[in-house]
């Protein structure tokens, strides 16, 4: 398997992906191929990742700017990741997530945070200390690691992005 960062004529691949992924999620908009795409023409996609396995992409994941109690700068939200219905399970998703946070440390990032289930991201260094929020979201969902400075506290605010539609 092979990480590299998205190029160009990937982008319809990743979409397809996205959403052939999501798809069978009981929690899932169908908003996440189209959050990509409006990430992508916004600017706000800070780092876009494909796992590849004989030249077939497998897996995708994405990292855009967030803001925490108002306060932005050097703070990234993981997500949408996505991994092909048949290769998830074997490690390729955690790969993905190992080589963003890496990519992130090295571009000086304070941390990264998500929303997902512990029990999945725990492993990857992700936790839930109850410090942040996201609306009325149970703040056990809402995760972080810090790489640098003060333990962030408030509100995760994503890009404008992930406010799209069908």
């Amino acid at each position: 398997m092979n990480i590299r960062s998205e190029g160009p004529g990937d982008e319809d691949t990743i979409y397809e992906l996205t959403q052939a992924a999501f798809a069978p999620m009981p929690y899932s908009s169908g908003t996440e191929g189209p959050i990509i795409r409006a990430l992508r023409a916004s600017g706000d996609l800070t780092l876009s990742l494909v796992a590849e396995e004989d030249g077939v992409i497998v897996g995708h994941i994405a990292f855009s700017p967030v803001s925490i109690g108002g306060m932005s700068g050097s703070w990234f939200g993981l997500g949408p990741i996505s991994v092909r219905a048949d290769r998830q399970k074997q490690g390729i998703g955690k790969e993905l997530i190992r080589e963003g946070l890496t990519r992130l440390k090295a571009m000086g990032a304070k941390g990264c945070a998500l929303i997902g289930n512990p029990n999945v991201y725990r492993s990857s260094g992700f936790e839930a200390d109850g410090q942040l929020s996201y609306g009325d979201l149970d703040r056990k969902y809402i995760q972080r690691i810090i790489f640098s400075g003060s333990t962030p506290k408030g509100e995760l605010t994503y890009s404008p992005a992930f406010d799209v539609t069908h």
